[in-house]
Order: structure tokens, then sequence, then C-alpha cells
């Protein structure tokens, strides 16, 4: 199959700052995939490098089998929704829909027009009178209404209340179902990420720290607590990710590929959340973490 997103070494620089730094990636095709790190990671370099905004520095990227923004066929096949849900103040929402249709050969008016009802929306309305939240739902919806067979979506949810970003990923989720669409989805709001990924990956510092199916990754990682002891004398397999002490009591993240042995601790699985920050947090001593091809093995 071929991948939505193919990176090896992948680099981007802006002047003297380093955006992305050797990026490798492999994402079958399929998923819903969560891309997460703190502000200044990358997450923004890599979707705009995706869909063909930027060129990258070093290494090379291939989305759905092809150079990004190589040819109006490839363009027709991503969908791009940037971080401030960009949407054309004078025009008016069936405006939107009509410059949809005549900019994409794949446009699905039933759709579009479909969602604009479910939401409530006065086709007549004018873009800039719109809510934050109607703004990011309007363009999502001409998003989606080019019917890709990707969609790379930057912070999406981030000006919405809770509901709104409830009713937004209800209705993401349900374009992916009906369409067969794979998405890349950035957010910092882990919660909602959990609830609708099942790929993940963290980017922090510019650099990949964990990439790879959700339930795989999580299954190989564990938080066991025991008696104060230094991380070297655990039992071989067990790579430490993370470890805190207090004076009597020692706290590891530990990550095996094999079942966790039985030992003198007390085990507990991570959630998302605990596996994403456990990685931000020690990104300054963790090295860059295995790729899902190793994951998966």
């Amino acid at each position: 199959m071929t991948a939505i997103l193919e990176a090896h070494a992948l680099g981007m620089r802006y002047g003297r700052r380093q955006a992305l730094t050797d990026c490798t990636l492999n994402i079958p095709p399929g998923h819903v995939v969560g891309l997460v790190g703190p502000n200044g990671a990358g997450k923004s370099t890599l979707l705009k490098l995706a869909c063909g905004l930027l060129s990258p520095s070093s290494g090379s990227i291939r989305v759905l089998g092809n150079a990004p923004g190589s040819r109006p066929e490839q363009l027709a096949r991503v969908g791009f929704l940037a971080q401030d849900a960009p949407v054309y103040p004078q025009l008016s929402v069936a405006d939107h829909l009509r410059l949809g249709a005549h900019l994409n050969p794949r446009w699905d008016q039933d759709f579009a027009e479909r969602r604009v009802a479910q939401l409530d929306l006065d086709p007549a309305q004018k873009a800039g009178k719109l809510s934050g939240g109607q703004r990011a739902q309007l363009a999502l919806t001409v998003a989606a209404g080019k019917r890709p067979e990707l969609l790379l979506l930057d912070e999406p949810v981030a000006s919405l209340d809770p509901l709104a970003r409830r009713e937004f990923l209800k209705h993401l989720m349900e374009s992916v179902a009906d369409n067969d669409t794979s998405v890349v989805l950035s957010s910092h709001l882990i919660s909602d990420l959990e609830r609708v990924c099942d790929y993940l990956i963290v980017l922090v510092s510019s650099r990949v720290r964990l990439a790879g199916e959700v339930d795989q990754i999580t299954a190989a990682h564990h938080r066991i607590v025991c008696t104060r002891r230094d991380p070297d004398t655990l039992p071989a397999g067990l790579e430490v990710v993370s470890a805190e002490h207090t004076d009597r009591q020692s706290t590891f993240v530990v990550r095996t590929d094999a079942p966790l042995p039985v030992g003198d601790w007390a085990a507990e699985s991570l959630s998302m959340e605990d596996l994403v920050l456990t990685y931000m947090e020690t990104a300054a001593t963790v090295r860059p973490a295995r790729q899902d091809s190793e994951v998966t093995r």
C-alpha cells in the first residue's frame, strides 16, 4: 500500500532556525493521525511541506506516492485547513461553495450543501460575520468538499468551545467514514485526539520522538513504581523513557516490545496523554524514538 506520507531525513530551516530535523516517517493509509507537540516543534512546518506550500531544505517527502503539490492532480487529492481556518470575509457561505466547485475537479456540492444545512449556516451570510467556530466549520466544509484522499488539519479546533469542538470532530469523523479519507490532525488538545486518532506522531524540538499506531505504542509502554533503584538495575529489554526518584521510591516509564516481566514493582498502563507528556518532558534526554516500522515488528 502506498503511504499517505513518507519522509526520509526531512529537514526545514528558516534562516538560522531549524524548524524540522531529520524527520523520517512512513504513515500507512486509512488512519486518523494525531500530530502533537509543543509550540515551535515543527507541526505546522510538516503539514505545509506535505501540502506543497513549502519545499524542504534537506531530505525528501512524498504524499500519496508523489511529490507534494507537483501537479494539479496531486493538489486535488490533498485537502489542507490552515491553523487560522482561513475564509474570505466578504464572500458569503454560498460563495465559498461556488468557489470550491470552481477550483476543485472532485468537488461534491451535495455534501457541502448538506453539511452547511446540518451546521445551520445561512448560505447568504458573509463569512466575516460568522463566529470563530462557524468560520472553522465552513473552512472544514470546503476542505472536505473537495473529496481529498488525505486531509491535513492544522490546529482546527483551537478557537472552538468544547461543544463546538465535539461537533467539529463528529462531522470530521463522518466525512472520514463516508469518503474513506485519511487524516493528519495537529492539535494541542490531546483529550480530543484520544477520541478520534488511531495513529500518533509526537514532535518535540523539531524531531520525531514517537510514531506508530496508538494501540501498539500504548501497549508497549508501562509506568512502574518501586523502591528507589538505579535504572541500570532494571531487567534487560526495558528501555527507560523517563525516571523520577524520591528518597525511597523510583518511578519509571519504560518501553518494551515483549510482555512486561514480573518484578518487585507496581505497574500500570499509560493513556495517550500520559505518553505524549512523558515524551515532551524528557525530550532533552531521550533519543529519537523508533518509527512505526520498528514498533510493529
